[in-house]
């Protein structure tokens, strides 16, 4: 079989709370270079990766400089390693594969214990590519931009550190939805559906649905539920004066944007869509079956 992708750019997951690299990580990363190397491929690292693993040199880059280093990159971690990835370079065009070193791997398509035989296999071609869209969240005050932000599973407007009740109202396409008090508001990408917006009652789509999903968050009502609309809508937020007036829209959890009474929140689709590969054999039921338990009967073992 002949190699698909000539250059392949590594990066592993960082630490939550420090930049370094988990230990298991890095002897995950290690593993996929030797792999690389052995099928002639060339490695280029993520400069934070490069220094977790000791190296240094050319084939050394900044994240946001991969794309046009790489026909391939493979992200060692879990799905909050991809969604880092896929902010900065869904727009590079360059496909993005997962080798699941976290939690639940949604989105991570290869597991750890097949690894070689997988990651082999989408190198000469025998590969599954998605294209997940992402959102754009944009905040404006009097019309210019303050900040913008893509998130690839879903925007959270919420009222900062403080667990309060927030009042916002809601315009998709220009169109007036409604006004509401809660503690407040996801907008999910079909991506994002099986992210917090399922913890909170939103329903599962499936990856290949030009859709998105507004689910409040504990609303002061008992007919409010989530709505899905079309995945090109626009969609408009802006919160009351009454109670709390500072907001913030986080972005897929990582990246917060603060708006306060009079801003608006613009959330729409990003330009770019995150092109993602999975063995040949991947299957998003089989994912929603293993990871989400849907294989447990009642009263079973």
């Amino acid at each position: 079989m002949t190699l698909q992708f000539a250059r392949v750019g590594l990066v592993a997951r960082r630490s939550r709370h420090t930049p370094a690299v988990d230990q298991g990580v890095v002897d995950s990363v290690r593993q996929v270079a030797d792999l690389l190397d052995a099928q002639g491929v060339e490695v280029v690292l993520e400069a934070r990766t490069a220094s977790a693993l000791g190296e240094s040199g050319a084939g050394v880059h900044a994240r946001q400089e991969l794309g046009s280093h790489c026909d391939l990159i493979v992200v060692v971690g879990g799905d909050g390693s991809i969604l880092g990835v896929g902010r900065d370079l869904a727009a590079a065009r360059v496909p993005v594969i997962g080798v699941n070193r976290g939690g639940l791997g949604f989105l991570a398509g290869i597991a750890p214990d097949a690894m070689e035989a997988k990651l082999t296999e989408v190198l000469h071609g025998e590969y599954v590519s998605e294209d997940h869209f992402l959102l754009e969240a944009r905040v404006l005050r009097e019309g210019k931009e303050l900040s913008r932000s893509p998130a690839m599973n879903d925007v959270v407007v919420h009222p900062g550190s403080m667990a309060r009740m927030m009042e916002f109202s809601l315009w998709v396409n220009d169109k007036f939805v409604y006004e509401q008090r809660s503690d407040g508001l996801i907008i999910a990408s079909p991506t994002g559906s099986t992210a917090y917006a399922l913890s909170a009652g939103g329903p599962i789509m499936h990856p290949s649905l030009n859709a998105l999903v507004i689910v409040p968050m504990f609303p002061h009502t008992l007919t409010s539920r989530p709505l899905v609309v079309g995945g090109d809508s626009q969609l408009r937020i802006t919160i009351g004066d009454r109670g709390h007036r500072d907001a913030e829209a986080s972005c897929d959890g990582q990246v917060d944007q603060p708006f306060t009474s009079g801003d608006e929140l613009h959330v729409a689709k990003y330009a770019y869509p995150l092109k993602l590969l999975y063995p040949r054999d991947h299957s998003f039921y089989e994912s929603c079956r293993s990871k989400l338990d849907w294989a447990t009967r009642l009263g079973g073992r």
